[in-house]
């Protein structure tokens, strides 16, 4: 690797420590101001808008935008995020990609994990105003389906985008993640089953899990002396013997 490389990715390392740093103290504050109930009249405004003023137990829209409503949150739910983790690191083996079959595993199964814990410790109870559109088991805080489905999206999507030498299939697969991630947190505000807060708080945390198991892997590549982290480089693979 040639000395420009290494500044580069030094230099990418060091802005997702930062920006995995802000998105945890993100996290924080809304956890502290939702404890003290100081977001309980945006939370109740921005749920409000998305039900009928004149029955807030019906979601705005025609009935067929709730149907698509649940197709979408399901997207998000574990059954189909292990199903595609799984997939996907079945995949990436195949390809001789152990070190980014192993993240994959290591962010999504390690972002469960801590999702559960979180919710655990918070206890926050769903919201009470709405009638729930579709069952929910755990505690609100944080939104579980926003926060898997940060960490899964955006981790596949950034071994993808690696995966490419061009700039623009980068940008797609990067633009896709984001897209599907903040798309399956507004179904969760849709169908009444979360606070907008829960919602917030599960894309920072999730965001800032899915960066940090990115950069401790290529940490551990590199300390291995793998030219390619994770078993990607700009455009080809290189096995991780």
């Amino acid at each position: 690797m040639s000395d420009q490389a290494r500044k580069t990715d030094k230099a990418r390392t060091r802005v997702s420590i930062l920006v995995s740093a802000i998105l945890l103290w993100a996290f924080g504050v809304i956890a502290h101001e939702t404890a003290r109930g100081d977001t309980s009249a945006f939370d109740r405004q921005v749920l409000l808008a998305f039900r009928d003023p004149s029955n807030p137990s019906v979601p705005i829209g025609p009935a067929w935008l709730q149907e698509a409503a649940r197709d979408v949150t399901s997207l998000g739910s574990i059954v189909v995020l292990t199903i595609i983790t799984l997939a996907a690191a079945a995949y990436l083996l195949l390809a001789n990609r152990r070190g980014a079959a192993l993240l994959m595993l290591f962010a999504v199964f390690g972002g469960m994990v801590l999702v559960e814990l979180l919710k655990a410790i918070i206890a926050r109870p769903r919201p009470d105003l709405l009638f729930h559109a579709v069952r929910v088991f755990t505690a609100s805080f944080p939104s579980g389906h926003a926060s898997l489905s940060a960490i899964t999206y955006l981790t596949a999507g950034a071994i993808l985008a690696r995966s490419q030498p061009s700039f623009a299939l980068r940008f797609y697969f990067a633009t896709l993640a984001s897209f599907i991630t903040v798309l399956i947190g507004v179904s969760r505000l849709y169908l009444g089953v979360h606070y907008p807060t829960d919602v917030l708080a599960g894309w920072c945390i999730g965001s800032a899990w899915a960066i940090a198991c990115w950069v401790i892997a290529e940490w551990l590549e590199a300390g291995r002396g793998v030219q390619s982290p994770t078993g990607f480089g700009r455009g080809q693979s290189t096995p991780v013997q």
